[in-house]
């Protein structure tokens, strides 16, 4: 896979507004009035790009309720109103996407001028812990970057994070920035640091940033549901690891920051770790890796 050339033309500076909200369960109608009063508090801060939390428009612990707040993307007319929003501002939002064969995934969509321009299907779906997402949903399947207006992005919906090799596939294929949407529980709090669970979200942003050499856009939601509480912290980190924003642990809030191609420019010049990516060699020993028996087993003799 060869990578791409970031889009020429973008903008030298873009703003991201990170929307730290909580959304209501199963009510997407509330929920997309939510995200058009987030916008225009994002518009009036001069945000290019407003970024919403992972199923933004349906809350998370949904279960039973998946296929009721499910939405085709042929027939939009449940978020027909922050499509039109999407006019004036970019827009990130999660919801149930509904695909051929009444498949649903748990999708994050990029809205602008009125249209939806890329879908993400989360591909990575946790069934451990408190997490049960492979009961409900159905796994996504590609991991592309795509064309914005403020240069090259990628989506990745929370666990899909977790797996470093979906970074290095956005950042392969031309990604400037990688927008994270998360529904992350706080796990502890710690004497110091606080949410243990958040400080090592904002480790992996870190740490992704300074290896891909991109801007990492960390949004995480708000809020109870069901007993569970979702920590907050989002972050915006550059690709040279420093945190240019961040929100506040438990509350809601909007997080704003420039993102400068400067940066970008100078990371990349002073680390080219993308340049010197061996994807012939990874190929080869992926391939090799896939022809060998799964883990405990061993090969039958010849």
């Amino acid at each position: 896979m060869a990578r791409r050339s970031a889009r020429r033309g973008s903008s030298a500076r873009a703003r991201i507004a990170l929307a730290q909200m909580e959304p209501i369960l199963g009510d997407v109608e509330a929920n997309v009035s939510r995200h058009v009063a987030w916008a225009r508090q994002a518009i009036s801060r001069g945000a290019d790009l407003l970024v919403f939390p992972e199923l933004s428009l349906t809350g998370y612990l949904l279960q039973d309720l998946v296929a009721d707040v499910a939405v085709s993307l042929d027939e939009p007319g449940p978020i027909r109103p922050i499509l039109e929003m999407s006019r004036r501002i970019a827009m990130v939002v999660g919801l149930v996407e509904e695909s051929t064969g009444h498949r649903f995934h748990n999708s994050a969509l990029f809205l602008a001028g009125g249209r939806v321009r890329h879908v993400h299907r989360k591909v990575y779906l946790p069934t451990y812990g408190m997490f049960d997402e492979g009961r409900f949903f159905a796994a996504g399947d590609r991991i592309e970057a795509f064309p914005t207006p403020f240069g090259r992005m990628g989506m990745l919906i929370c666990e899909d994070f977790w797996h470093p090799s979906a970074a290095v596939v956005l950042a392969q294929d031309g990604a400037d920035c990688l927008l994270v949407l998360s529904a992350g529980p706080t796990e502890a709090i710690g004497r110091c640091s606080g949410s243990i669970g958040q400080a090592t979200w904002r480790n992996l942003a870190r740490v992704t940033a300074q290896m891909q050499t991109l801007f990492v856009a960390y949004v995480n939601r708000v809020g109870f549901e069901d007993g569970v509480n979702f920590a907050g912290g989002s972050c915006v980190i550059d690709p040279l690891g420093e945190c240019l924003a961040e929100g506040p642990i438990l509350e809601d809030g909007l997080v704003v920051c420039d993102l400068e191609r400067s940066t970008l420019r100078r990371a990349r010049t002073f680390y080219p770790l993308l340049r010197d990516e061996r994807l012939p060699v990874l190929a080869r020993e992926i391939e090799r890796l896939l022809t060998l028996p799964a883990p405990g087993r061993t090969r039958r003799s010849a």
